[in-house]
Order: structure tokens, then C-alpha cells, then sequence
């Protein structure tokens, strides 16, 4: 059993309603590609749920912790007291994206936080972050991600994989006991990894792959078999 731990906040449906069906739809979708590429079933747990008990009553064998768009300021701690629990005894394959891979850093000890402003006469573009975090730094859209130090993830991906972005929020500094495996000009902490459990968190979206972008599959894959069938371990 593969537990997806939707990270988005009921907020978001009261921020932005527009966004609030293609998020529930997206989750949908994400939960068929980790069942595919693993071959288990997979579980969608909400985050105020997740508790280690519960993960070992389901019969979790990996945890996957998606991304988010409400503010972190609207999630009260009791809320994610579980999670960070479960994150912290590390007794299963875990895997965060975005917004989970912030929670995750956080929980380990890391700062994070905005990016920060965008220089004087730049404004954002794209017309989402224009509207979720105007004014601020971000990446956002398909870019490649520099490989600094290998790992059986990226097997087959090459130095610079191209991978979905879509943050203005960042981890500021690899948390103790960790180690940084791939990285940006604009935001250096794209993955990490515990070094004495497969923890590990990435900045980009490796859940989100088209055809002409096809590096997160690949990357799954690669998760899949180094934890769950017995690949070559880092």
C-alpha cells in the first residue's frame, strides 16, 4: 500500500474556488500514476490524518507527501503534529514534493520560506502566481535541475533532467543529517535525502510529467525500485 498525503488545506476552496476542482482532480490523478508505477494501491490520506499508527494499520510501504497551495500560516500545528511524526520515524520510504518537501525540511530542522521579492520593474507572469504571490520570486514551469551529487533517482536522467516547477517558497539550507543531490541557480535546495534512511524531498514535482517532459516517470520509477523492489540502494 502506497499512502498519497494530500497536503491542501480546506482553505483553498474559499481563496480560490476555481482552483479548488482541478486541485481535487489532480490528487485523483496522481494517486493512478503511483499505482501504476508501483504496482500497489494507493491511498489518499489527508495530512490531519496521518498519524505513524495509522500508517502502519493501513500497511503503508511508502509515503508520499504532495504539494500545496494555501500559506502554511493557515495549518495549525496540532494539525500537522502526525505527519511530522511519522516524517521524523522515518520508518518507511518517504518521498515529498513541493510544498511536503517544506514540511518535511521544516520537521528536520530547516528554515524555509519565500524566495523572496522580485527585483524593482520585473512582475510576474504567468498568470496563476500572478494571482497566488504577486511581487514575488518563483520558478515556475518546466526547467532543468542540475544533478550535484548522483543518486539511482536520476539513473538514466542525465546532469540537468527537466522537471515541473511551480513554488515561490524554498528549503534555506540542507537540514542535519542530510544530503543535497540537486540543485538550482534560483532556489539551491531541489532534492535531499537522510543519509541513513530513504527520507528525501524535492523542490520540483516529479508526480507531474507530460510527453515531451517525461523525466518524473522516469524518476518514480526509479524511487519505486530502489525502495520498494529491491534496486540499488544510494
Amino acid at each position: 500500500m502506497i499512502v498519497f498525503v494530500d497536503l491542501e488545506h480546506d482553505r483553498l476552496a474559499q481563496d480560490y474556488p476555481d482552483l479548488a476542482m482541478p486541485s481535487a482532480a489532480n490528487r485523483l490523478k496522481i494517486k493512478y500514476r503511483l499505482e501504476d508505477l508501483s504496482g500497489e494501491p494507493c491511498l489518499i490520506m489527508r495530512y490531519h490524518h496521518v498519524t505513524p499508527d495509522r500508517l502502519r494499520a493501513v500497511g503503508a510501504r511508502a509515503l508520499i507527501v504532495s504539494g500545496n497551495t494555501t500559506e502554511f500560516e493557515h495549518y495549525p500545528e496540532a494539525t500537522l503534529a502526525g505527519l511530522r511524526a511519522a516524517l521524523r520515524e522515518a520508518a518507511w520510504p518517504t518521498l515529498a514534493f513541493c510544498g511536503g518537501s517544506h514540511i518535511l525540511s521544516q520537521t528536520y530542522g530547516a528554515d524555509i520560506g519565500p524566495m523572496g521579492a522580485l527585483p524593482a520593474g520585473q512582475s510576474v507572469t504567468d498568470p496563476l502566481f500572478s494571482r497566488l504571490a504577486p511581487g514575488m520570486r518563483q520558478e515556475r514551469g518546466y526547467l532543468p535541475v542540475r544533478v550535484v551529487h548522483a543518486h539511482p533517482f536520476f539513473d538514466g536522467l542525465g546532469e540537468a533532467p527537466v522537471f515541473l516547477l511551480s513554488h515561490y517558497w524554498e528549503t534555506r539550507g540542507v537540514p542535519a543529517g542530510f544530503e543535497l543531490f540537486a540543485s538550482t541557480e534560483a532556489c539551491p535546495v531541489q532534492m535531499i535525502g537522510r543519509v541513513d534512511r530513504p527520507v528525501y524531498a524535492t523542490q520540483f514535482h516529479p508526480e507531474q510529467w507530460d510527453d515531451d517532459h517525461p523525466a518524473g516517470r522516469r524518476f518514480l520509477e526509479n524511487f519505486f525500485r530502489v525502495t520498494l523492489k529491491g534496486g540499488t540502494q544510494p
